[in-house]
């Protein structure tokens, strides 16, 4: 028997449970995970002990195999290094093809934080916004990161919010946000035109991690006059380095 097929009943026993815990099951035995897949007994046995000896199992205190739910969280904390070590380089090439300031930002309940910025010289923007928050209502990160969230928890994150205007074009309430988001959705990117404050115009793309959830939010920031002419071109460079980002923290693409 080949290794290549070994490891491909492995990883199928280990989907089997994985698609029990998914149907609200603790876990699986062999005689429950070889009847879902329909193979012999002794076969998946053999494949889910394999798993738990890889560390990728564990058992539940009757004997059931269940997924090690360490391995999600070591994977979740590689997730967040990479987002600051490869996120530096996605950036880098990101501010290079537009000379803009380039931001990558995360969600802190109602608002977004940077966590990591390249600004060339070009870019003339003063100061550093590194750890600082921002309301998410008026951020095109804010957007971005609130890309797959359903409109009831949208409603609750802003809930206590006061829709304070930074900018000309600020949204007035949670509507008026959640018009922006599902405009931004068709869109395939969001867009903040004087809405953080006078004369800012941003874009951003929503990054996803190895679980398919939004982890970051991927931004150009810079003066309207200059960035909304070009949009279309950055809104292309900004997809790019964004999948590029994905692949480096397991995203789906």
């Amino acid at each position: 028997m080949s290794k290549t097929s070994s490891m491909g009943r492995g990883m199928m026993a280990i989907l089997a449970v994985g698609e029990r815990h998914n149907e609200g099951y603790d876990g699986g035995t062999v005689a429950e995970v070889a009847a879902r897949l329909d193979k012999d007994r002794s076969q998946v046995s053999r494949s889910l002990k394999g798993a738990l000896q890889e560390g990728f199992l564990a058992r539940t205190p009757d004997r059931a195999y269940c997924l090690d739910w360490s391995l999600l969280t070591d994977a979740q904390l590689v997730t967040e290094q990479r987002l600051r070590t490869d996120g530096l380089a996605a950036l880098e090439g990101l501010a290079a093809e537009t000379t803009e300031a380039c931001f990558l930002g995360v969600l802190s309940g109602n608002s977004t934080v940077t966590i990591a910025e390249h600004v060339p010289p070009a870019a003339n923007l003063v100061g550093s916004w590194l750890g600082r928050p921002y309301p998410a209502y008026c951020s095109d990160a804010g957007q971005a990161l609130l890309w797959d969230t359903p409109e009831e928890e949208v409603r609750r994150i802003f809930q206590n919010v006061e829709f304070v205007q930074h900018g000309p074009n600020t949204p007035s309430s949670v509507d008026d946000f959640l018009q922006r988001l599902e405009s931004a959705r068709s869109r395939g990117y969001s867009i903040v035109d004087e809405e953080a404050e006078p004369g800012l115009y941003s874009l951003a793309a929503p990054v996803r991690d190895f679980k398919g959830d939004v982890a970051a939010a991927l931004q150009i920031v810079g003066p309207k006059a200059r960035l909304e002419p070009r949009r279309e071109h950055h809104a292309l460079v900004l997809a790019s380095w964004r999948d590029w980002l994905e692949t480096r923290v397991g995203g789906s693409q």
